[in-house]
């Protein structure tokens, strides 16, 4: 029996309408329009394409969207002063800097720059060192994406046993806390892990975040658990277009697993969702309005 199509397009355009009424009564009650600013930095296609997306979905969800497109020769310290500006700007309660940055520039340095209240990407210093303690803090928004994700699966993930095949900041880091978070009982892999198909087959969840296309296969699968696939790779076709995968080998998983999320329409449907989400909590807690419902 096929594994259960886990629909990250459905999922997150109902997280985006409840974020949505959350911003409109915000608005009401209290007179606050959450604000989300996006600074681009040089012209890659790639994050031209999400900036875009983010800004329009900002829009939709009734919020306000500021964006900022700087040239390639854009300098550190012109950069950390658009960062210090939005910083003091009180319409302003998130900030995205978009990565990968030129090679010029020093990324860490720009995140660790940004206000830790306003850090909706959730990679600064402090909001990861908050994580990592148990502390409330703005969360990296695939990971928040991938319990949210799991949870229309399974209510309660206390006592089960997860596998992280990744350990990147953005993603399989994070994404440690958050499950220990649920109670659950957490592995992190990588591509170096010994037994790594061995050490899969016991799990309950497992999460591949690891950026090589399909490598996990169908047989390290649990029968019925669920897999979260992180992964987006452009693969090579014979007549010289590219298709779509993810980190694991999905018709050989959808065989095996008992839940999936498909690539593309999975994950990466969620992330900017939670952007939001992020960017109206942030709002709320510069505000003292108390925890948004969503």
């Amino acid at each position: 029996m096929a594994a259960k199509l886990i629909d990250g397009k459905v999922i997150a355009a109902d997280l985006r309408a409840r974020v949505a009424t959350e911003a409109a009564r915000i608005k009401a009650s209290h007179g606050v329009t959450p604000g989300l600013a996006a600074v681009l930095v040089g012209a890659d296609p790639a994050s031209q394409v999400y900036v875009r997306s983010k800004v329009k979905q900002t829009e939709a969800a009734g919020m306000a969207s500021f964006e900022y497109v700087l040239p390639e020769t854009t300098t550190q310290g012109e950069l950390l002063a658009v960062v210090d500006k939005l910083n003091r700007d009180p319409k302003v309660h998130g900030i995205l800097v978009q990565l990968p940055l030129p090679k010029s520039l020093d990324p860490q340095a720009v995140v660790a720059a940004i206000d830790p209240a306003k850090d909706v990407d959730g990679l600064s210093p402090v909001n990861a060192g908050r994580l990592a303690n148990g502390l409330p803090a703005l969360t990296p928004c695939t990971p928040l994406g991938c319990i949210i994700l799991t949870k229309t699966v399974h209510a309660s993930l206390e006592g089960m046993n997860a596998v992280i095949i990744g350990r990147s900041n953005l993603v399989g880091r994070p994404l440690v806390q958050l499950l220990l978070n649920e109670n659950a009982t957490v592995t992190i892999a990588h591509s170096r892990t010994r037994d790594l198909p061995e050490i899969c087959k016991r799990a309950d969840l497992v999460y591949a975040a690891v950026g090589k296309a399909e490598m996990v296969k169908g047989s390290w699968i649990k029968p019925g658990a669920t897999v979260i696939d992180v992964g987006i790779n452009r693969i090579p076709l014979a007549d010289g277009k590219t298709r779509l995968v993810g980190d694991v080998a999905f018709d050989e998983a959808l065989e095996v697993a008992g839940a999936i999320t498909p690539v593309p329409g999975g994950v990466g449907q969620m992330t900017v969702a939670c952007l939001l989400v992020n960017t109206l909590r942030a709002a709320c807690a510069i505000h003292t309005l108390g925890p948004p419902g969503v």
